[in-house]
């Protein structure tokens, strides 16, 4: 996978929001398209418009279980006075050869059995004897045989008009109509348009392989017990199924410890199944802060700007953030912060758009709107950053969920907005609106 090389600044540059994120996405390229069978394509995006073979139905067929009749033959019957007919036959779905509806005769039918020769509409079995004493099929009554291979008769209380409960040959689509258009999210939906015209194969981009480790050596794992100083490693199971979400197929890598070497060689193993790698924690200006130590160095010599830089971000939370690429194939690398909030909003802002980018998708970002702040006191925001608050939103208002600190997980839990707060403007008054991202 090819990609640009990462703007190369001052090491002192404050980096905007928008600044980093229009580096990520300049940097990052879709992937290549493939050819994948049809369940395997799930999720994928078409690169090609897809044109219809075979019309749908393929065929004129029966909607209803019931009879198909001549329109003539039924016109004026009620039930005083019935049109008696003549059944000269059964026509079930999937039958190669139907008998042939001439005057005064009808042929027995099945939801979505082709409509005979000669018939021209179907009566449903309701409006029959045949429906007598049971439901359509089941309450179909048996018709004994006729010497002249008639299988005897039908009263039929109701007239019909023509192509009456008839689906029509190509009324879904027609041969030559565009099924569906290039740059399509294959969902169930389309999956099943896709089969019923007869494609088994479909090419597309693949969902971006997506690698997620987290660092640090306080974090154990779930179900373990915790040792002293230890909490547990939350943050490569949030971005990992932040990442299936996006729409990537997600690999979470345990815990590292905080060992630069242990770290480097980890990320160069997981390279051959990576379209992006994302870590989390390490990357401030801590003493023990390994990715930023690990990959300051990392790059390729032949290759200007690539590596990894760090920067520092005027938001918050998630000011210290890292972009780059690594490895031969030069993969794109983000390295969040490792609080737990911060890491996730940067994921909201920063790595769900490049995922998206490699899908080949056109919208990459997450919908905003604007909501009246339902607050009992003001939001103050440090002046020149901005910052992203938690918040519930609901018809066309939003509520601040939890505080303003970076480790408050249980209030992001609750949350499905982000309240945005600009750069210059330090406090936010009850009522005031507001910029709201919407996660759900």
């Amino acid at each position: 996978m090819s990609s640009a090389a990462p703007r190369a600044v001052g090491q002192d540059h404050l980096w905007s929001v928008t600044e980093h994120l229009e580096d990520i996405l300049a940097t990052v390229r879709p992937l290549e398209p493939i050819e994948l069978q049809l369940l395997d394509a799930q999720g994928c995006v078409l690169v090609e418009d897809v044109t219809v073979p075979v019309s749908l139905p393929p065929f004129d067929n029966s909607s209803m279980d019931g009879y198909a009749v001549r329109v003539a033959d039924v016109a004026g019957a009620s039930e005083e006075y019935p049109a008696v007919l003549t059944v000269v036959g059964d026509v079930a779905a999937g039958q190669a050869e139907q008998p042939h509806v001439g005057p005064g005769q009808a042929a027995r039918i099945m939801t979505g059995a082709p409509l005979p020769p000669g018939a021209e509409a179907v009566v449903p079995v309701e409006w029959t004897d045949g429906g007598l004493g049971g439901g359509p099929v089941s309450g179909m009554r048996a018709h004994s045989a006729a010497p002249d291979g008639a299988r005897g008769e039908v009263q039929v209380h109701r007239s019909a008009e023509a192509r009456a409960h008839v689906r029509a040959q190509g009324s879904d689509v027609k041969a030559g109509d565009r099924a569906l258009d290039a740059g399509t999210v294959l969902g169930p939906p389309q999956i099943a348009l896709l089969a019923a015209i007869g494609r088994g194969t479909v090419r597309v981009r693949p969902r971006p392989r997506v690698v997620v480790l987290s660092t640090g050596s306080e974090l154990a794992q779930p179900d373990e017990e915790l040792g002293p100083g230890q909490i547990y490693d939350s943050n490569s199971f949030a971005l990992c199924a932040a990442a299936r979400d996006a729409g990537a197929i997600a690999y979470r890598v345990g815990a590292v410890a905080d060992d630069a070497e242990t770290l480097r060689s980890t990320i160069e193993d997981q390279l051959i199944r990576a379209d992006l790698l994302v870590t989390t924690g390490g990357v401030s200006v801590g003493a023990y802060d390994v990715v930023k130590e690990a990959l300051s160095s990392v790059g390729d010599e032949d290759e200007p700007g690539s590596g990894i830089d760090f920067r520092k971000l005027a938001m918050q939370p998630g000011k210290p953030q890292g972009f780059g690429s690594i490895g031969p194939e030069h993969i794109p690398l983000l390295a969040l912060p490792g609080n737990p909030v911060s890491s996730y909003v940067s994921f909201e802002l920063f790595v769900r758009p490049a995922i998206r980018t490699l899908m080949g998708l056109e919208d990459v970002h997450r919908p905003t709107t604007r909501a009246i702040l339902e607050t009992a006191k003001a939001l103050t925001s440090p002046g020149g950053r901005r910052q992203f608050l938690r918040g519930k939103y609901a018809d066309g208002k939003v509520t601040p969920v939890g505080g303003a600190g970076s480790h408050l997980i249980a209030a992001l839990a609750q949350a499905d907005a982000l309240i945005v707060v600009p750069e210059d403007d330090t406090s936010v008054e009850p009522g005031a609106e507001v910029e709201v991202v919407l996660l759900g």
